[in-house]
């Protein structure tokens, strides 16, 4: 019966396709390596285990009597010396792999090789592309020419790549199997990966990681072509591409499925470091002003509130009907949902907080409603007790 079961099983991984041990770059080909070596390391104690397992299991069965029965045996210095020696210095063996291989592959690192025999030869200026991982779609942008492309990327065989990759909305993941290994994108900060491709050919990219309903089509096209090649699919971009304006930005950042590769022969001034900075719209606050304001002590009077209003990144998502239904902040003007005071718990005066969505305080039997706080505006906390963020205070 098992054999029967064989073909349909073969069929089935017949459609599998082990694109992650077929590399077409250094660091995913390292990285392969990697995972042969540590593979067969445990291969080293996982086969004799079942060999040996299934041996004595035959050799010392109840119906075989040449086997010798000996009920009082309890130790054997050799065979201890052999079951323990053998684990610990594959475990020795896989951790110095590891440790090494974190070290050398880590996606920080410049190349010093584009291949196992070559090294990055002299005066070559790796490739430079920002990766912004969008709700759900990838945006390409090319600082070195000063093009950018969506679901479409390109880059010379042999070249150093320097990818900068950073998110809009949600964390994710930027992953060319065939190239190198996932880096997270994350909002508000951005994360490195060095590679470089050594084989011409149409690759496919991806999103790793669930970032919700367009997940399952947030696919890219990598595309690894000779330098000539690249140099006219650049003067194709700049000759055919549109312009990616603030507002085509904004228009672009709104959440969509399914987009076909676009291109665009130049894009906002600074664009890359706005995304980072969570302030696409001119009127935002960037990260980076918010730190400073932090670190100066806060701010206070008009310059609190007008601080407060462009404080605005999270609004975008309730706008649009996208916000997830816990969100909270004073970006979004949402208070805090936790109102109902545990059993046991002393009333709290700030407890008398309604939110926007109009779930205000329920007090337990026996208790007093907690007073709601109002401060004035001077302080930058808006009418009904929403209060501003920390920085924005004194």
């Amino acid at each position: 019966m098992p054999l029967l079961a064989l073909p349909p099983v073969l069929a089935l991984l017949g459609g599998c396709n082990l694109v992650v041990m077929s590399p077409a770059g250094y660091v995913a080909e390292q990285q392969r390596n990697l995972v042969l070596a540590a593979t067969g390391l445990m291969l080293l104690i996982i086969i004799p285990v079942i060999f040996f397992t299934l041996f004595f299991a035959w050799r010392y069965r109840a119906t075989n009597e040449d086997a010798v029965y000996d009920p009082e045996w309890h130790h054997s210095t050799q065979l201890e010396v052999l079951i323990w020696t053998a684990p610990l210095m594959i475990i020795i063996a896989l951790g110095a792999l590891t440790w090494i291989g974190t070290h050398t592959l880590d996606p920080f690192r410049p190349l010093s090789k584009i291949d196992a025999k070559r090294d990055v030869p002299a005066g070559v200026e790796p490739l430079q592309v920002e990766v912004v991982a969008m709700d759900w779609k990838w945006l390409f942008l090319y600082p070195q020419y000063g093009i950018a492309s969506v679901n479409e990327l390109a880059a010379p065989v042999d070249r150093p790549i320097q990818f900068k990759i950073t998110a809009t909305d949600v964390m994710n993941t930027f992953y060319i199997p065939t190239l190198a290994g996932m880096v997270y994108a994350m909002p508000g900060m951005q994360t490195q990966l060095h590679a470089v491709i050594n084989r011409e050919g149409a690759y496919e990219g991806r999103s790793a990681h669930y970032s919700g309903a367009g997940f399952s089509n947030m696919f890219f096209k990598f595309n690894g072509v000779t330098n000539e090649a690249f140099d006219q699919w650049v003067a194709k971009t700049k000759a055919q591409g549109g312009e990616l304006t603030q507002d085509a930005y904004l228009e672009l950042e709104k959440p969509s499925e399914s987009e076909p590769a676009r291109f665009y022969k130049s894009y906002a001034k600074g664009l890359f470091d706005r995304i980072i900075g969570m302030c696409p719209r001119p009127e935002q606050m960037c990260v980076g002003e918010m730190v400073k304001i932090d670190a100066r002590g806060g701010a206070s009077g008009q310059e609190a509130e007008a601080n407060y209003d462009r404080l605005q990144y999270d609004n975008r998502m309730a706008d649009r009907g996208n916000e997830a239904p816990g969100a909270t902040g004073p970006a979004s003007g949402t208070g805090p949902h936790g109102q109902t005071q545990p059993q046991g718990m002393k009333p709290r005066p700030d407890m008398g907080n309604p939110d926007s969505r109009g779930q205000g305080e329920t007090a337990l039997p026996g208790q007093e409603k907690a007073p709601e706080i109002k401060a004035p505006d001077s302080q930058g906390q808006k009418e009904g007790g929403q209060i501003a963020p920390k920085q924005l205070n004194q």
